[in-house]
């Protein structure tokens, strides 16, 4: 069984995280809530920015949100915590793609927020809970990851069947 890459020690409560841990959390600061609206104190990031591109910014959004997936998985986090960030970037993804309503969304679910904090609480967890939380899971994580690309490239193929329908609909 190969050794988690935070075996040992936990990032979050390093003054400087390094390695997988700095870098989920600067993505999903990034993805989040790297910017604030001037006047107020509401916080979004790339994630809603990206959404305004209708089909692609959804799509590439949740490309990143799968790396802080893949890192929990290398963490060694449980089924239920990477079934829960599955689902997370589904909600994402799909009602993202609303246009305007889903960039409100993502602006207040701030799924990639979430996932690091489903992350620490598995990192948090003792030895005890940590042993119940890693079980051979390599497989579970890959069949979500491919269910999300499959989900991802459903999105893209819609995408471009409405641009084509959209542009016969122009023709006429």
């Amino acid at each position: 069984m190969a050794r988690s890459v935070y075996a040992g020690r936990l990032p979050w409560r390093q003054t400087r995280p390094t390695g997988d841990a700095a870098d989920v959390e600067i993505l999903a600061r990034w993805l989040d809530s790297v910017f604030t609206l001037p006047g107020t104190k509401i916080r979004f990031g790339v994630d809603a920015l990206a959404g305004l591109l209708p089909g692609a910014g959804d799509t590439l959004a949740s490309l990143a949100s799968l790396y802080i997936l893949v890192a929990a998985h290398r963490a060694g986090a449980s089924r239920v915590t990477l079934l829960r960030m599955g689902i997370n970037i589904a909600v994402d993804l799909i009602v993202g793609a609303i246009p305007i309503a889903g960039d409100l969304f993502d602006v207040y679910f701030k799924s990639n927020q979430r996932h690091v904090g489903l992350l620490r609480r598995h990192l948090a967890a003792t030895p005890l809970e940590a042993r119940r939380l890693r079980r051979n899971d390599r497989w579970f994580v890959w069949t979500i990851v491919a269910a999300l690309l499959l989900l991802l490239g459903g999105c893209v193929y819609a995408v471009i069947l409405a641009a084509g329908w959209l542009a016969q609909l122009i023709a006429k």
